[in-house]
């Protein structure tokens, strides 16, 4: 099961934003958010190569590239919400967000349109 840290979710989007990127252009990408230093960076990296997130390409200067897309990322993400919080209903999750306040006018009126169209 894929489970990425905030910390990885910022270099991922750093990556997803910019395609394959030097470490320094992804440093340049995430410092005015993060602070990090050069060092960091490289780590989360490394360990994001390891973990089969992020590949690197080529020599002396090594491209940097997402290997996931923000979509599958943000599924997986879902999904394991969807199982954590909500012991694997959706409708519970919908129903929560509703009662929450954090659908917009606009997106409840999107939901009840998909609603409206599967027919349910």
């Amino acid at each position: 099961m894929l489970h990425l840290t905030d910390s990885e979710w910022k270099v991922m989007g750093a990556l997803w934003d910019g395609g394959p990127q030097t470490l320094g252009a992804v440093l340049a990408r995430l410092a005015p958010d993060t602070g990090w230093s050069r060092t960091t960076v490289h780590t989360y990296l490394t360990r994001m190569i390891t973990k089969g997130l992020v590949e690197a390409r080529g020599q002396k200067p090594r491209h940097y590239a997402a290997v996931l897309s923000r979509e599958a990322c943000a599924e997986q993400a879902g999904r394991t919400l969807l199982e954590r919080a909500y012991g694997g209903s959706a409708g519970k999750l919908v129903a929560s967000f509703i009662r929450s306040g954090a659908l917009s006018p606009e997106e409840r009126a999107q939901l009840k349109a998909l609603l409206d169209e599967m027919e349910v």
